[in-house]
């Protein structure tokens, strides 16, 4: 977990444009998928809105999806997006690359499973726990370097950023579920109190259709 502290750091959990796979509802889970024109156009849009924020530092999914989103903030900010292999989205196994309905029809239980919350090797991958583990060690360790009143922005992707948020917050992982339905290159902001961190803005970004597909 981020330990809190009265410094008042802010950390913006930032979802990559739209993929060909998003449109498809395709879960991507680590396949590199690039984005789309849709999806590059929605980067360009977001990033002139985060811009204001005046990021200390952002870092990204080395993911070619994710990499791409955050180069176009530092294009405006001309702050470097350090890629880190610990923001990947999860991997996912044999979902990789099956739409929501060929899981539904393929692993309707492990599905059913994974929606209420309860602990899931989706296709035999990673649980959602060791990926917040991962991707939170590496938001810990660049929130640490931030100014007080600093702002971090971590592009990452659907599944990760749950994870990454309910970690960070203090839920039970069985609630993290309460966090999914981030859309494309939409984001959720937390900010650091003296009681501890907020979501203190949740799926923010230009009006959207949330899409099923992780990643």
């Amino acid at each position: 977990m981020v330990a809190a502290s009265s410094r008042g750091r802010r950390i913006v959990l930032w979802r990559h444009g739209q993929t060909a796979w998003n449109r498809e509802q395709r879960f991507q889970g680590t396949t590199d998928i690039e984005l789309n024109a849709e999806g590059v156009a929605q980067a360009r849009s977001a990033a002139r809105v985060l811009a204001a924020f005046a990021p200390d530092a952002v870092i990204t999914s080395d993911l070619r999806r994710a990499a791409a989103t955050a180069r176009c903030l530092s294009a405006l900010t001309h702050r470097t997006a350090i890629p880190e292999e610990g923001l990947r989205e999860a991997y996912t196994g044999r979902w990789q690359g099956l739409t929501h309905d060929e899981i539904v029809a393929g692993y309707g239980e492990e599905y059913e499973a994974w929606k209420r919350g309860e602990p899931v090797r989706r296709g035999g991958g990673e649980l959602d726990v060791e990926v917040a583990e991962r991707a939170t060690a590496v938001v810990e360790r660049h929130a640490a370097r931030l100014p007080d009143g600093g702002t971090l922005v971590v592009v990452s992707h659907g599944g990760t950023i749950r994870a990454t948020a309910g970690r960070v917050l203090g839920m039970d992982p069985a609630d993290w579920m309460s966090l999914a339905g981030l859309s494309n290159c939409r984001w959720h902001v937390l900010s650091e109190e003296p009681s501890g961190w907020l979501l203190s803005v949740r799926n923010a970004g230009a009006p959207q259709e949330t899409e099923f597909a992780e990643g």
